[in-house]
């Protein structure tokens, strides 16, 4: 075979991302994203968007996204090689000076389609040979008015607050027990629970909506029992963070939370609420589920 040429795209030459050949069985080509640059009204930039060539012919492809404002690469959110190109796109990947987390987004029922789940396991051992390792699985949720407004149990007191340092507080308290695999792996380094709750207090502020939002929930007698974020991502609506601290846990308060913030964002005129938590998160995927929040895709990320 013949060597690769691996390189970034540029902006007059972005069309050739287009070229690949090959069925989109999963990542965001299958959910009907269609790659473009910023400049033409994409998502994408030409620097943070490689390909890789064999005799002039694209056989492998990835494209590192961010928020309009960011300066780094958030995700790799777009990988694929055309098929018997395993070793080019974990090549590709090995060669481009671009870091950041790599989310398969896939559908639902993946695991029992054949030609879906090989495709998958393509990707992820390709990004596994160029060194990248799987962190978690996690759920992806829609929910929209036609599935109903969730009852509220009315357990809680909910109001916003205004200072970062009762917020940061709170996160802490929230992930100094947590079954979420990145608090974990942030935990983990060398920046402890207070990167955790740091990252995710970075996650609130990046995303573009407002900051009078974010808000605590206390019990009937004034203690503190948990947050919940309502947000809106570079994509739109989102249930930004749910989280209950460890001496409030075993009364289904999540649920509680996840009500309240999907009332919050429907009415501020939300069609559509996406929401996400890890596979494993067993309480939270209980809730999702009495909230009225459907699964809509599976997502695999590895680090």
């Amino acid at each position: 075979m013949t060597d690769l040429v691996i390189r970034a795209l540029t902006e007059s030459d972005a069309h050739l991302f287009h070229t690949l050949q090959g069925r989109d069985l999963v990542g965001r080509a299958a959910f009907g994203h269609r790659y473009a640059t910023l400049r033409n009204g994409g998502e994408y930039r030409p620097e943070w968007s490689w390909i890789a060539l064999r005799d002039g012919v694209v056989v492998a492809r990835a494209a590192w996204w961010a928020g309009p404002d960011d300066t780094e690469p958030v995700l790799l959110n777009w990988f694929d090689f055309a098929d018997g190109e395993d070793g080019a796109g974990a090549e590709l990947l090995r060669r481009a000076p671009l870091y950041a987390e790599y989310e398969l987004i896939l559908p639902a029922d993946w695991r029992e389609r054949p030609d879906v789940r090989a495709a998958a396991e393509a990707r992820i051992a390709a990004a596994r040979a160029a060194g990248m390792k799987p962190l978690v699985e996690r759920y992806r949720y829609e929910w929209t008015p036609e599935f109903g407004l969730p009852e509220r149990p009315g357990r809680l007191v909910f109001c916003p607050e205004p200072d970062d340092a009762v917020i940061l507080d709170v996160l802490r308290r929230v992930h100094s027990v947590t079954l979420d695999a990145h608090a974990r792996r942030a935990i983990e380094g060398p920046g402890g629970l207070e990167q955790a709750a740091q990252e995710e207090l970075d996650f609130f502020r990046w995303c573009p909506s407002p900051r009078s939002w974010w808000q605590l929930a206390y019990t009937p007698d004034g203690e503190p029992a948990g947050i919940h974020v309502p947000a809106h991502n570079p994509s739109g609506p989102c249930i930004g963070f749910i989280g209950v601290v460890p001496e409030q846990r075993g009364h289904g308060y999540g649920y509680d939370l996840l009500a309240e913030c999907t009332h919050f964002l429907a009415a501020e005129g939300a069609e559509f609420i996406a929401g996400a938590t890890d596979r494993g998160n067993a309480p939270m995927v209980v809730a999702f589920a009495r909230a009225g929040h459907r699964i809509s895709q599976e997502r695999i990320h590895l680090v």
